[in-house]
């Protein structure tokens, strides 16, 4: 791989520490975009139960302008292009574009990427749904050059009619293409049933896939490469990188409800072997979006992954629906793995690239086991000190597992002969007697001993929403990280960070070139020295939950 370009900057000093980031209004920013929901008996969260899920948000460059730019997804409203203008100005170019018009269905999560490798990059589209497969083929709009984009999913091999999540683009079988991880999850939870059988058959729509990169098209090599493509492996993130440093790509894939988490090590002979009871102890039980890196500097890359427990004792009292200890009995004996409530951060042991992977789970330890109904955790340098921190995004649009609600449900489904066929005014009261209440998003310092500090507030990160995707970059390019949030119903957030005018650190920014094959360098591994202090990274952009982030390595220093 060629390094193109490295820049080495120092923040200002002087300034007076304060809060580090400052929420942009709407009317400053120019990115407007609301992913509203609109409720009707048709269409819910007790029909679809992905309902409240959201969607994602990718920041990349796609005119090569130098600044980067955001597009965010809409589950019921139309997906947004906004262009980079400098000065955190932005503007919507979604019709110029070409993107208007994606046609109907539900849309998910996103990822841009350079999958020609004509040095521009393109924007692939999940979509799921509860829609006729012909309207959840997924999207790839290929960059024109011209500020332009074509749909060409089918003529790439990539148009899967399944219910998609998002993907992943990486090489795992070094031949020096991206190949590309799909994460599916069925419109309606599968649990009980023998595991080993079930996770064994494969179904079309629900289970994941893998689409190996043949230099023409991509095809779909699932079972062949020892993939689970079941109906019970209902994924909510995926992530990528070389969990074990013996040089091969393997993949940590979340799942929600009673199948485990899937831990892929890869052979490196195009198969992967699935390693999760061997690897862990224990891992969380509604698994959401998850995020791998080194927290630590050690090296070695750890997992971040989230599940749904309240901070605090009353919204954890009010919805604990889900640990029940028969529940857990039986899971255990139908062949799945121990799984509790509550995040887990998963500090990788395995020093010896030749031994078997082993991870401590230590989220409890480090103080960042319960956020609430979480959706994507993101370890990056927030505040350029050397380490990286914790952003989760956080809230339910509605408490689908309210304790007392469920009661109310279960008594409305007997009252109608155990179906969902309830009459109009039931179904009013169901949906509008659901508790809701918004919550903020967490963020955590990491204090460099395994351990993090919850900093929300003292950031300026303390705004009450429904939260779900979320993708970080430079987007004034002074050297920090801003973020982006995807939210229902409220405005997007843009959070400009100040760590340039408040703290005296430096920072490191590289954007790696790769070869005709991989323009944009996925999968490279990047060790840093400075002074005493040691860094590592490995070069991946999807992260966390249904998002993609700025394709620029960062380290603060």
């Amino acid at each position: 791989m060629l390094m193109a370009f490295l820049t080495l900057a120092s923040c200002q000093p002087g300034m007076k520490k304060n809060q580090l980031f400052t929420l942009l209004k709407p009317s400053r920013t120019g990115i407007d975009f609301n992913n509203a929901l609109t409720e009707t008996h048709e269409m819910n969260v007790i029909i679809y139960q992905d309902f409240y899920s959201g969607g994602g948000v990718a920041i990349g460059d796609i005119n090569n302008d130098g600044w980067p730019d955001v597009f965010l997804t809409g589950n019921m409203v139309p997906s947004k292009l906004y262009q980079n203008l400098g000065d955190f100005r932005f503007r919507d170019i979604t019709g110029q574009a070409g993107l208007a018009n994606m046609g109907p269905g539900w849309f998910t999560g996103t990822t841009m990427v350079d999958i020609n490798n004509d040095g521009f990059l393109d924007i692939f589209i999940g979509k799921s749904g509860l829609e006729e497969a012909e309207d959840r083929l997924n999207l790839l709009y290929i960059n024109q050059g011209d500020g332009t984009f074509l749909e060409r999913a089918r003529d790439f091999g990539l148009d899967h009619a399944g219910y998609a999540v998002n993907a992943t683009f990486f090489d795992f079988d070094n031949d020096g293409d991206l190949d590309m991880y799909l994460v599916n999850q069925g419109p309606e939870k599968y649990e009980g049933g023998n595991a080993e059988f079930l996770r064994n058959e494969v179904h079309v729509f629900a289970g994941d896939k893998l689409f190996e990169n043949t230099g023409n098209k991509f095809i779909d090599i699932t079972t062949e490469a020892g993939i689970y493509s079941s109906i019970i492996g209902f994924a909510h993130g995926v992530s990528a990188g070389d969990i074990n440093n013996d040089g091969w790509e393997d993949l940590y894939v979340s799942n929600d409800f009673f199948e485990h988490d899937y831990i892929y090590l890869n052979n490196g002979d195009k198969t992967f072997r699935e390693v999760t009871k061997s690897a862990t102890r224990h891992i969380s039980y509604f698994s959401m979006g998850n995020d791998m890196a080194d927290f630590n500097n050690d090296g070695l890359l750890d997992v971040m992954v989230l599940d749904m427990v309240a901070e605090d004792n009353r919204r954890l009292k009010e919805n604990l629906g889900g640990m029940k200890d028969h529940r857990f009995s039986v899971a255990l004996k139908l062949g799945y793995h121990y799984q509790y409530m509550f995040n887990v951060l998963h500090l990788n042991n395995s020093n010896d690239p030749n031994g078997e992977l082993s991870f401590s789970e230590i989220g409890q330890l480090a103080g960042v086991s319960t956020t609430d109904w979480s959706w994507a955790p993101l370890f990056a340098d927030f505040d350029n000190d050397g380490w990286k921190d914790l952003y989760i995004t956080n809230g339910i649009r509605k408490d689908i597992r309210n304790i007392d609600w469920g009661d109310l449900y279960h008594d409305l489904r007997g009252l109608s002969g155990n179906t969902m066929n309830f009459e109009p005014r039931y179904w009013d009261f169901l949906l509008n007697s659901m508790p809701s209440k918004r919550v903020p998003n967490y963020m955590f310092r990491n204090n460099g001993d395994l351990t993090y500090s919850k900093v929300t507030g003292e950031w300026g990160l303390s705004v009450p929403s429904f939260s779900n995707g979320v993708a970080y970059g430079d987007l004034d390019n002074d050297g920090d990280l801003d973020l982006v949030v995807n939210n229902i119903d409220d405005h997007a957030f843009v959070f400009e960070n100040h760590s340039e005018k408040i703290r005296d650190d430096h920072f490191l920014r590289i954007k790696l070139t790769g070869d005709e094959k991989n323009k944009m360098a996925l999968g490279t591994k990047v060790r840093i020295y400075h002074g005493d202090h040691f860094q590592y990274q490995q070069h991946y952009l999807t992260r966390g939950y249904r998002s993609s982030m700025e394709p620029v390595m960062h380290f603060g220093l």
